[in-house]
């Protein structure tokens, strides 16, 4: 294996444009958890950093094995290489550069009948991430981040996804309009999530398939979304609260269509 001892060398400045979003080919996986999903999941790794003392640890050694396995150029690091690569405020033992994954739309739409969650506007990373693991963890179709969306493939919001965005289909879409008009193309109806004036989750029929429109932290749907769409649903809040978080109230929509559909499951 390489060893990099050197904070300038190229690899490591690959890293930091990747962090800092320079590529739209690639994502940083940074820590043992997020790189051991990753191979779980197949998705094609093309480089593995290692800080040199942790490279014969037994929950890291696997990794490089696997990584080696699956064509990933592998070198070992000093520690400030390691600090200089891994984006976190405490550095990481082990860092990967994959290749971001290119699901088609078919992949979003092909579930009978399909759920999927669209964002706009949800600007944090660790929400995007938690509607992508909330959207896998509830059985859902995909998620595709729109207008204003932060990266679902950044650092932050791949640490969030805990290893779901290795899996779900996720799509950029910079218009929430196509996104929407797509979705209807493939015979969805839209709910849009709404602070007030909405239907009950459990007066809606979430069994047909659907697209689930969730706005950002601030700002929330546009309104002309709001008024395009078939269903606006609202989920009551005891006062004074008037908001939940974004990716706590996709949860918990995702989860009651989870629910309506093992309701109707016929028994065998």
């Amino acid at each position: 294996m390489q060893r990099i001892s050197s904070r300038q060398n190229s690899i490591v400045a690959k890293y930091k444009n990747v962090a800092a979003g320079g590529d739209d080919a690639l994502m940083l996986l940074d820590g043992v958890h997020l790189v051991g999903e990753a191979l779980s999941a197949k998705v094609p790794l093309t480089h593995l950093l290692v800080a040199s003392e942790a490279a014969d640890r037994s929950d890291i050694r696997p990794l490089i094995d696997g990584a080696v396995r699956a064509g990933a150029e592998v070198a070992t690091a000093s520690a400030p290489v390691m600090r200089a690569a891994s984006p976190v405020r405490s550095s990481s033992p082990i860092v990967a550069l994959a290749n971001r994954p290119q699901p088609g739309e078919g992949k979003l739409y092909g579930g009978k009948p399909a759920l999927v969650l669209i964002a706009c506007g949800v600007q944090d990373p660790g929400n995007i991430g938690a509607i992508a693991r909330a959207v896998e963890a509830a059985g859902g179709s995909g998620l595709v981040a729109t207008n204003g969306c932060a990266d679902p493939f950044g650092w932050k919001a791949l640490r969030g996804s805990m290893g779901s965005a290795f899996r779900l289909p996720i799509v950029v879409d910079r218009s929430i309009e196509h996104a929407v008009a797509r979705a209807r193309h493939h015979g969805c109806r839209i709910v849009a999530m709404v602070p007030r004036e909405g239907q009950t989750l459990e007066s809606v029929d979430l069994g047909c398939p659907t697209v689930v429109l969730v706005g950002g932290e601030g700002h929330g749907l546009p309104a002309s979304l709001v008024d395009a769409a078939e269903v606006r649903v609202t989920i009551p809040m005891q006062p004074p609260v008037e908001s939940l978080n974004t990716a706590t109230s996709a949860a918990l929509v995702l989860y009651e269509a989870r629910r309506q559909r093992l309701v109707s499951r016929p028994t065998l």
